[in-house]
Parts: C-alpha cells; sequence; structure tokens
C-alpha cells in the first residue's frame, strides 16, 4: 500500500504500533488522527487498513492511549473546528498562544465552572461535567469539545473499559481531561529541537499562527493558505 500526499509524494505507510505512532507525531508536530482535506496529512493516512479494527488489532484508536500516557502529546478536539488531533508541546503551545487570543474563543459561564473544577481537582471525566453543570451526556460531550477548540482542555488520560462476563476489551474507553498547563508544564521536554520555555509562548499570536503553519507545510506540502486557515482557526 502507498499513500500521496497533498503535494502529490508518494508515502508508505509508517504507523504498524503504538510506538511508530508516537513517533510520527513527534516528527509530524501535529497532526490529525483521521483522513481530513490535507490528503496523506492524518494517522489514519499513515496507517495501512490492516493495521485498523482488525479482529485482533485495534490498532491506532487503542494506540492513542500509549500517546496520551507518554505525558508529552496533546491529544484532543482542537483542529479543523473539533476534530480529533495530536501536537507536541513545543507545537501546541503556539496554537493555544494563537487560539486563546481570539475573542471567539473566549470560555462561557458554565465553561468557567468546568475550568474551576479541574483546576481545583485537577482533572474531570464527562460524569462529573454532566454532575457539576446537570446537564446530558450529549451537552457536556459538546461543551468539553468547545474547551478543547479553545485549547483549555485535553485529554489528560484514556482508560480501557473491560465488559461482559469475560471482561473483554472492544474498543471501549472512558477519558478524563485536565488543562494543557497541568500535564505539561513540569516536563523536562526531551524530544529533539524544543526551545525550553513556559507554555506562555514568547511569540506573538500572529507569529504563533504562522510557527503552526509553517509546521503544516514542512510535512504536507504546498498547502493553500485558506485550507491552513480552515484546518487551524
Amino acid at each position: 500500500m502507498s499513500i500521496v500526499s497533498h503535494s502529490g509524494t508518494i508515502m508508505t505507510p509508517q504507523v504498524v504500533s503504538p510506538e511508530s505512532m508516537y513517533e510520527l507525531i513527534r516528527e509530524y508536530g501535529v497532526l490529525p488522527f483521521f483522513e481530513n482535506p490535507i490528503a496523506g496529512f492524518s494517522v489514519a493516512d499513515h496507517t495501512a487498513p490492516e493495521h485498523w479494527f482488525t479482529e485482533d488489532n485495534l490498532g491506532p484508536w487503542d494506540w492513542k492511549i500509549h500517546c496520551v500516557q507518554s505525558g508529552d502529546i496533546a491529544y484532543g478536539k482542537f483542529l479543523w473546528g473539533g476534530k480529533a488531533a495530536f501536537a507536541t508541546v513545543d507545537v501546541y503551545r503556539e496554537l493555544m498562544n494563537w487560539r486563546r487570543a481570539q475573542k471567539k474563543y473566549r470560555p462561557t459561564a458554565d465553561q468557567e465552572k468546568v475550568l474551576a473544577y479541574m483546576h481545583e481537582n485537577g482533572s474531570i471525566s464527562i460524569t462529573e461535567v454532566r454532575k457539576l453543570l446537570g446537564v446530558k451526556k450529549s451537552a457536556a460531550d459538546a461543551l468539553m469539545a468547545k474547551l478543547q477548540q479553545q485549547t483549555r482542555v485535553v485529554t489528560g488520560d484514556i482508560q480501557r473499559v473491560y465488559r461482559g462476563s469475560d471482561l473483554h476489551y472492544s474498543g471501549w474507553q472512558r477519558s478524563s481531561f485536565c488543562s494543557p498547563e497541568a500535564l505539561f508544564e513540569d516536563l523536562d521536554f526531551p524530544f529533539q529541537g524544543f526551545r525550553p520555555r513556559t507554555l506562555q509562548s514568547r511569540l506573538t499570536p500572529e507569529e504563533s499562527l504562522a510557527f503552526v503553519m509553517d509546521q503544516v507545510r514542512s510535512h504536507a506540502g504546498d498547502v493553500p493558505e485558506k485550507l491552513l486557515q480552515k484546518m487551524l482557526q
């Protein structure tokens, strides 16, 4: 199997294990989970079909747990208007610097309640969001997706859920959420090319956006400006 990127480059699938998925994310810096308008620019594009939801292998759906639990990868719904994606801390920090400067990404009153709860307790689950706000699961999911798009929340941990009399794992998972500051601030940042700074970027928001765009172009090729804007805003 081969993959054709947005620039027309033919690539060989690279994701064959949790470790290779983690290394691909580190190489790219920021990477959507699933296929999207930028051809070849996702974890799914780099994974051969035989590694997706076979009888014995859930592939990247399960391997993302390894990436999240590594402690130096951001995972959440923060690209393409709320689609799942991964980012290294240095790239995520710049996306965060851009997003949080935009008026449309300011939290609402209910979102502020969730952020305050996380600050006090360290993390929050969807069940806890429902109890805190008195809402249904769909509303809690939507609110947390908005906070992830604002770069105020990332996935802190994912646990496998085992069901039935034989405690079988078929891909059901349970996530908890925390702030990126709580997840990343104390890291030693071991990956190559990282420039030690706090999560408060020293770039202007506009410079941060340009930084992330350049990071995408370095791997996706000559992507039109409008398409990058749609992905990142």
